[in-house]
């Protein structure tokens, strides 16, 4: 894979142009610009070797040492490109600071004492205003540095103020630190699936390592930081029911106390997500869009944030909870849409995953078939990214996508290969997954006898899979697997099954 290539890939049609036009910035000749010809292959529909963009590069003699110089000259392109689009992109607090602070240090080196020192002055009150403390530490030891000017503030009230800050960044900084170590241990228990039963006693031990227990409670920043380790450990023992009131709490008494001020919109938003999540994972669906709702308005109320990400993870749940709403076909809009769009690879995965489950729930099972064979990944990649229960899901999907349609040998390949990748990552019962090796026990009967389906023998073995928790806390991925087959079971649509068993009732309104 070529990081490049992929980089460059995630540009619109409109920002390819514009990067073009930005590489050619300094010197006007169209024809003959290797650099711009590189891109040009890079962002090619084929994806060349390096063998092929050599040959194609330096037809006569190809050159490995200038394509790679041109490789660099590209990349400091990119790099330039972006530095100057943030610019321009963001017009966020830290934005405004970084540009007054890049002033002051250009006017004190030049020799403008005065209009530095008031733009220093600007640069603090604003990082003040919005807790941008990094930056404001970098403000303070400017204002040190150049203490001795006539027009400059006390020294020793500069550095009361310095020590002050330092201490709410070092606070930040060790809440940065804390919830990195979480995500770096949570992703280990991902790729090792249903493991990772300590998580409460790591959470305690990092919280108490870095002095966070009390901190959250005095700044909204610091409140998510510490929801997010929360949330890190809530995904590993799967507890959703209580996970959803502890974090609602949390931010509605942050909410009444103190406030969420426009420093604390990045927070808020995602507590407002994490709630909208949690709410879902509850099947507390209309509540859950209510709270998206919310963190939509929350969104487009400020200038347009650096979430692309949070954008699309909103746009998957909200999908989500309109399948159990009644709502599917909006669901497959919602989908096919930011499919259109520059995507992440991980959100390419979530979207095409959930855009098959959702055609499925439609019963239209050749556009579910091509939305999986879209994902276009090993399933080593895939969970190398993903982790290994994302690629159960996939394959378990697929497998009941073939027999649908009427493949009943392929699904049984990957039958057969999920049992196989089971047994060999958990060992011969299956480990915290014996409950899907007894699911595809069935499936393998219906797959050899599917009039077997619908016989009280097979229902019998059919509600005595094993269950992690009770069926009302189930995963809803689980849970859907599980509605197809008791759909078999009672000759019901599909949907209609996953709808009841979920506890769907009602359909919120189309907005």
């Amino acid at each position: 894979m070529d990081d490049l290539r992929t980089t460059l890939s995630t540009f619109s049609t409109d920002e390819r142009k514009e990067f073009r036009q930005f590489i050619q910035r300094q010197r006007r000749k169209q024809k003959g610009r290797m650099d711009v010809r590189l891109c040009d292959l890079l962002l090619h529909q084929k994806e060349y070797t390096t063998e092929e963009l050599l040959t194609r590069l330096y037809p006569e003699e190809p050159n490995a040492v200038a394509y790679y110089a041109l490789r660099k000259r590209l990349m400091r392109h990119l790099t330039d490109y972006l530095l100057l689009r943030q610019r321009q992109q963001d017009p966020t607090a830290a934005s405004s600071v970084r540009g007054l602070l890049t002033l002051a240090q250009y006017l004190f080196e030049v020799g403008v004492p005065r209009l530095a020192w008031s733009t220093a002055r600007k640069a603090e009150k604003l990082a003040c205003q919005n807790e941008q403390y990094e930056l404001l530490n970098t403000v303070y030891n400017l204002q040190i540095a150049q203490a001795g000017s006539k027009y400059a503030d006390d020294l020793l009230d500069i550095i009361q103020r310095r020590n002050l800050n330092k201490k709410a960044a070092d606070e930040e900084e060790r809440a940065n630190i804390a919830d990195s170590l979480i995500r770096q241990r949570l992703r280990q228990a991902r790729v090792k699936g249903r493991a990772g039963e300590s998580f409460d006693t790591i959470l305690q031990d990092v919280l108490r390592e870095y002095d966070l227990q009390e901190a959250f409670a005095r700044r909204p920043a610091l409140l998510y930081r510490l929801m997010s380790i929360a949330r890190a450990a809530m995904l590993v023992r799967r507890d959703y029911l209580s996970f959803a009131p502890f974090v609602m709490r949390c931010y509605h008494l942050m909410e009444k106390r103190h406030g969420f001020q426009p420093a604390h919109r990045e927070a808020q938003l995602g507590l407002l997500y994490m709630i909208a999540h949690s709410l879902y994972r509850t099947r507390r669906f209309r509540e859950s869009v209510e709270y998206l709702e919310r963190l939509r308005a929350v969104l487009e109320s400020g200038p347009k944030l650096e979430s692309t990400g949070l954008r699309a993870r909103y746009t998957f749940l909200l999908a989500a909870n309109y399948a159990f709403l009644r709502r599917n076909a909006d669901s497959i809009r919602l989908l096919e849409d930011i499919l259109r769009t520059p995507l992440a690879p991980r959100d390419q995965l979530t979207a095409r995953l959930g855009l098959g489950f959702h055609y499925f729930a439609e019963g239209q099972f050749q556009k579910t078939n091509q939305a999986l064979l879209g994902i276009g990944r090993t399933d080593h990649w895939c969970e190398q990214e993903m982790g290994v229960e994302w690629v159960l899901n996939r394959n378990m999907g697929e497998m009941l996508t073939q027999l649908e349609l009427g493949n009943p040998d392929l699904a049984l390949n990957r039958l057969r290969a999920i049992e196989r990748l089971i047994k060999e990552r958990f060992g011969p019962d299956g480990g915290g997954y014996a409950a899907v090796l007894y699911y595809l026990q069935l499936v393998r009967d219906i797959v050899d006898e599917p009039e077997l389906a619908r016989t009280s023998a097979f229902a019998e073995r059919a509600a005595q899979i094993p269950s992690f928790v009770p069926l009302e806390q189930e995963d809803l991925q689980a849970l859907s697997f599980y509605s197809w087959l008791k759909a078999r079971i009672q000759s019901r649509p599909y949907y209609e099954v996953l709808l009841e068993l979920a506890g769907a009732t009602e359909a919120v309104p189309a907005g």
